[in-house]
């Protein structure tokens, strides 16, 4: 169990030296949410119209010459708490930059899919007993029953139509299974244009992260797993590779997306540009879309992490109060940075003033 316990800004160990502009800047590219799209409340309980008069806020002058003021003015702050003295984690991703193109041959072999005709959504009216409620989608087979989606193996092997769904096509099956992974990718195609992709959908199974695997089968250290670790692995692994990949059951969808500027990082479940380094993935179902969370990690990148980031993306790893995933920007080197991070941390929310927020703890499951 998690509380959330009122505290104060100058207790924020860190707070006084982050940089404030940064975080406002990442706050104010909630006004590019398209009007059609609404969030849902987390079971924090923050609900999204209250942000919206902050976010307009944000784009005035005095929030922009003063932006820790604008904050601490229109914020109070309370901390995630564990009742069992148990820390949050955080950990990184960041949108892979790959060579892509838009018809398949020798060299560019390995699909990228749109989401299937076929991919249903489960919810509690139509998802049969058989199927487990960790399952979000599945599929009607020839008798018209709901059943489990293909899975990675068997969609690789042709189960669904490559040709028919894929948005581009790219050389090497380890960078298509990292942008799986990750969720979204630029895809710099061999016609001189650029393309984003981004989530729509997965097959429904678990997620399974190999780099543990590999530690329990003693392929690598676990002090050393690391997104660069795991990569030279599968490399190193041809023969064994495509299988230990397979054991990732879970075959994520993309679709095509844009960003409100080319500069400007992808855009994900929010539906606004992500920032490297204040965007923050968490889990959707406690935490409400463009809420502020200042966050203390213990090391990311060889130093102490302290923060304002702002709620605006979600992965299916990251479940829980205190479980966030850093937003690192867009390529390699990007790349290097978010593999690299695996911290203990805490998490501090900042919640809009006037909406309640009085009692001294909000008890989370």
């Amino acid at each position: 169990m998690w509380s959330l316990q009122s505290t104060s800004y100058s207790a924020l160990s860190g707070w006084k030296n982050d940089d404030h502009g940064a975080a406002l800047a990442a706050f104010r590219r909630q006004s590019l949410k398209p009007a059609d799209v609404s969030y849902k409340t987390g079971k924090i309980g923050i609900p999204p119209d209250a942000l919206d008069p902050l976010i307009a806020l944000s784009q005035k002058e005095d929030a922009i010459k003063n932006p820790r003021l604008f904050f601490e003015d229109n914020f109070s702050v309370f901390r995630l708490v564990s009742t069992d003295g148990k820390r949050g984690q955080v950990t990184g991703f960041y949108e892979p930059e790959v060579q892509a193109q838009h018809f398949k041959d020798s060299e560019f072999s390995v699909p990228l899919l749109r989401r299937p005709d076929n991919l249903i959504a489960l919810n509690d009216y139509n998802r049969p007993a058989t199927i487990s409620a960790d399952y979000r989608f599945g599929r009607r087979d020839e008798k018209g029953n709901i059943v489990e989606y293909h899975d990675r193996a068997v969609i690789n092997r042709g189960a669904i139509d490559h040709d028919a769904l894929a948005i581009a096509w790219v050389k090497d099956p380890v960078d298509a299974f990292f942008i799986h992974v990750q969720g979204a990718a630029c895809l710099k195609m061999t016609n001189g244009n650029t393309l984003r992709i981004t989530y729509d959908g997965k097959s429904g199974h678990p997620f399974t992260a190999i780099g543990k695997l590999l530690v329990e089968r003693g392929e690598i250290p676990k002090d050393r797993i690391s997104m660069q670790s795991i990569r030279v692995w599968l490399s190193q692994n041809p023969d064994k590779a495509l299988a230990l990949m397979e054991e990732n059951r879970s075959y994520i969808f993309f679709k095509e997306t844009t960003a409100a500027k080319e500069e400007m990082g992808p855009v994900a479940a929010a539906k606004v540009p992500l920032t490297a380094e204040r965007s923050l993935a968490v889990d959707r179902l406690i935490h409400t879309f463009g809420t502020p969370v200042f966050v203390q990690a213990d090391s990311v990148n060889g130093s102490p992490f302290e923060h304002l980031m702002i709620a605006q993306e979600t992965g299916t790893a990251i479940v829980g109060p205190s479980r966030g995933d850093i937003f690192f920007g867009t390529g390699d080197f990007a790349g290097q940075k978010a593999g690299a991070v695996n911290s203990a941390c805490d998490f501090t929310i900042l919640v809009p003033r006037g909406i309640g927020f009085d009692e001294p703890e909000v008890l989370l499951p």
